[in-house]
């Protein structure tokens, strides 16, 4: 029987393959009660569980050189998990306080600490529960005496391009013992666009579907399969018509991405000559090379907040420094713009600390400035870093002049502190600051007086504009970035940088995706910042592009107040000429 699952497209292209099941050892655990002699032996139990799973992440970490950089960085996560009191230590209190047996112990707790990475407003933190559930399983099946990795039920004479590996999730470790396979694509029940499945597809430009729900349970071993990863479906069993239409587009898929490679050395501008700038957004060090692969300009957003997460301290200024210095050599004179943190509410700063809503609390900019060592500490690190490179400092969400202030005055404070020790770095700096909030937007002119560069945060924008939480599956279908006030604010915003002769850069997912691409140049866009892998479609798209015509088309479309016919002007300016 042919069927259709829908989910999260984190990858796109299309795979067409057999089913190759995973299966995992469950977490519904007995509850036992332990006669108190037993406790200690229990405890003891448990830490030997504990570091035999260190010594599994340990050996899978020295098998990872020839790996994706991401799958070192997520086993570097779940590492540092197992470091983790709140993993460690409360799970022996709960046996010792309970006299109950280890495993119930830690899936009590991790239930509990699952409910917390809910509370996060950042999609990568969210995410990060799924993280704590697969170290949890790994313990669990050593306490139960079966260790290792998932299981996978390949199917016989299929060969492993053919495969399309089925699971509930996938673990770091799981995909580093694969890491000698070549399958086809990969889709799981779970997940989101910033879980480490997601990105590990996308670094291996494979097509990916998360988020399924039941697909693990659905489809069986060797059943026919489709992915599109573009759209989020899955096919099971599709028909021949089905098939052969599929069969088809991949081919096509598969023809334009190797013309797209031939973009890669050809100059970043319109018919009309205007130079457009394509920079890449990075979360890890790493990332730089795949900057480099893609054409990209520079780093337009070097997210910091990954280097903080999973730990239970914050990284030294030493490893600080070592990481951005990594990536400014990488990108070889190109200009690196490194983002100072950007989260809310994490338990890493102050345990103490919860937020009922932290997209509306002291997150960004507001908690670098209310915990001043920190921001100090971060801040010394990006200046020593820039002696190396062209290197900007992005401060986000900024919604006040008071923040501007308050941040130039740290960021000379940190300049004074290095003079002292006679260390060099950058003393023209360029500062720069991201416009996320409505409020900022409104009134960008504060900011522009103030700041040498804008970078517009579509993302957050968006949320913030229309009031939609874009981590809840209940009301994302009313996040959208043609809603005819969200275009108002990047209008706004991009001229009036334009008119004070202040660069502005898009770095939200906007800028990344090909079908604005068009409307971003004829609103007066000229840079842009994205994942490395979509650079060259939308190079595809600007080079093919005249701004004298798009301009005035643009300019129509925001004078429209419906949301359906902005759409459908968006698409009339999506007609590019095929490429030879």
């Amino acid at each position: 029987m042919s069927f259709a699952l829908h989910g999260l497209g984190v990858s796109g292209g299309i795979a067409i393959g057999r089913a190759m099941l995973m299966s995992h050892a469950t977490l519904e655990v007995a509850h036992l009660t332990i006669a108190p002699r037993l406790v200690d032996k229990e405890v003891a139990r448990f830490e030997h569980a504990l570091d035999k799973v260190r010594e599994e992440l340990a050996a899978m970490k020295e098998n990872t050189e020839h790996a994706p950089a991401e799958l070192a960085a997520f086993i570097d996560l779940h590492v540092m998990f197992l470091a983790d009191p709140e993993l460690v230590e409360v799970p022996k209190q709960i046996i010792r306080e309970r006299r109950c047996n280890a495993e119930w112990a830690l899936v009590q707790q991790m239930e509990h600490l699952v409910a917390q990475f809910e509370q996060f407003e950042d999609a990568y933190l969210k995410e990060r529960k799924f993280d704590v559930v697969q170290v949890v399983e790994r313990v669990v099946k050593e306490l139960l005496g079966h260790p290792g990795r998932a299981v996978l039920k390949k199917a016989k004479g299929v060969t492993e391009e053919n495969l399309i590996i089925v699971a509930h999730d996938l673990s770091p470790a799981d995909v580093i013992a694969f890491k000698e396979h070549r399958f086809a694509s990969f889709v799981t029940d779970v997940g989101g666009a910033t879980s480490h499945t997601a990105i590990l597809a996308r670094s291996m430009a494979i097509p990916a579907i998360v988020g399924l729900s039941s697909a693990r349970s659905m489809i069986r071993d060797n059943e026919l399969l489709i992915v599109d990863g573009a759209r989020g479906v899955l096919i099971v069993n599709p028909d021949e018509r089905v098939l052969e239409e599929y069969r088809l587009r991949k081919e096509q898929i598969e023809l334009e991405r190797s013309k797209l490679k031939r973009l890669k050395s050809a100059p970043s501008e319109t018919l009309d000559g205007v130079p457009v700038s394509l920079q890449a957004n990075i979360e890890l060090p790493a990332d730089a090379k795949d900057a480099l692969e893609s054409g990209a300009d520079g780093i337009g957003l070097f997210r910091t907040e990954f280097l903080f997460l999973g730990r239970g301290d914050m990284p030294s200024e030493e490893e600080q420094f070592e990481a951005y210095r990594k990536v400014i050599k990488a990108m070889e004179g190109r200009p690196v713009t490194i983002r100072t943190f950007d989260l809310g509410g994490d338990k890493a700063i102050d345990h103490q600390r919860t937020q009922t809503n932290p997209a509306l609390g002291r997150r960004a900019i507001r908690l670098s400035l209310a915990e001043p060592k920190m921001f100090h500490l971060q801040l010394r690190a990006i200046l020593r870093a820039s002696r190396y490179g062209k290197v900007k400092l992005l401060i986000p969400m900024l919604s006040h002049a008071h923040q501007i202030d308050a941040t130039l005055a740290a960021v000379e404070q940190a300049k004074s502190s290095l003079r002292g020790e006679k260390l060099l770095f950058d003393e023209n700096i360029e500062v720069g600051g991201m416009i996320e909030i409505p409020g900022a937007a409104l009134a960008v002119s504060m900011f522009l007086r103030r700041l040498d560069f804008l970078s517009i945060g579509t993302n957050d924008l968006i949320q913030y504009t229309l009031a939609i939480d874009r981590t809840d599956e209940q009301v994302s279908s009313l996040y959208d970035p043609l809603h005819p006030a969200v275009l108002m604010l990047v209008a706004h915003t991009i001229t009036s940088a334009e008119k004070a002769g202040i660069p502005v850069s898009v770095c939200g997912e906007m800028a990344g995706a090909p079908k604005f691409t068009r409307l971003l140049l004829g609103l007066g866009l000229r840079t842009f910042s994205m994942h490395p892998s979509q650079i060259l479609e939308v190079k595809s798209r600007l080079v093919q592009a005249d701004v004298n015509e798009l301009a005035p088309l643009v300019r129509r479309i925001l004078r429209l107040e419906e949301t359906a016919r902005i759409r459908e002007a968006v698409d009339k300016l999506n007609s590019p000429a095929p490429m030879n």
